[in-house]
């Protein structure tokens, strides 16, 4: 079985890669540079995937880690709240037009958002791997993607995927390969050579079960 937790550290670098990305572009922004209303509306996309694996984690993720660590989610359920305070300060930004106050609610927001990945990695699932086993730690982390709609899911692959490196890429494909239907992968497979395209034939080359 692949490590499940692959695929969470994959979209957790597409995260931390995408708000780099539009911190760099509220900055700009704020310098005078054209293109503010864009970065707000990718930052709007970007923070319904954040809410939706957010609530997967305090959903699935906090009674899994209850039951082998009591106590150690509510830090990071805490984590999830404060984004939520931080995008309330960009959102009231946003609509004073106010392209500093928006530059720097971006920047609070990154600098949160890393320092809670960069925990959750290095802590929550590290605990998770040493003392959950592998097939509950699959299933846990296969169901917490539930919360997206259905309809949003080529929405969120063309966002993904070219955020990502090609490891990456190809760790989030594996985990979805095991946890899909054959027909419902082969569908998820036609929207990754979409938004990468010679990117899914990089992918073969570093894992030809993906091309089965």
């Amino acid at each position: 079985m692949n490590n499940p937790i692959a695929g969470v550290r994959a979209i957790h670098n597409a995260f931390r890669r995408d708000i780099a990305n539009i911190d760099a572009a509220a900055l700009d922004a704020a310098r005078g540079k054209p293109g503010l209303a864009a970065t707000i509306e990718r930052f709007r996309f970007f923070n319904e995937v954040l809410q939706w694996h957010a609530h997967g984690e305090d959903s699935v993720i906090a009674p899994l880690l209850e039951g082998v660590a009591p106590s150690v989610y509510a830090t990071y359920e805490a984590d999830h709240r404060g984004l939520d305070g931080v995008f309330s300060s960009l959102r009231d930004a946003v609509s004073l037009r106010d392209p500093l106050e928006t530059a720097r609610a971006t920047k609070a927001f990154k600098f949160h958002l890393d320092l809670h990945l960069d925990k959750e990695d290095a802590h929550m699932y590290r605990l998770l791997q040493e003392r959950v086993s592998l097939p509950d730690l699959a299933q846990a982390i296969g169901q917490m993607g539930g919360d997206a709609p259905p309809e949003r899911f080529p929405e969120i692959v063309a966002w993904m995927f070219p955020l990502m490196g090609t490891e990456d890429r190809v760790s989030m494909a594996l985990a979805w390969k095991a946890g899909m239907p054959a027909p419902a992968f082969a569908g998820a497979s036609r929207l990754i050579k979409k938004a990468i395209g010679a990117g899914w034939v990089e992918m073969i080359g570093v894992s030809p079960d993906l091309a089965a």
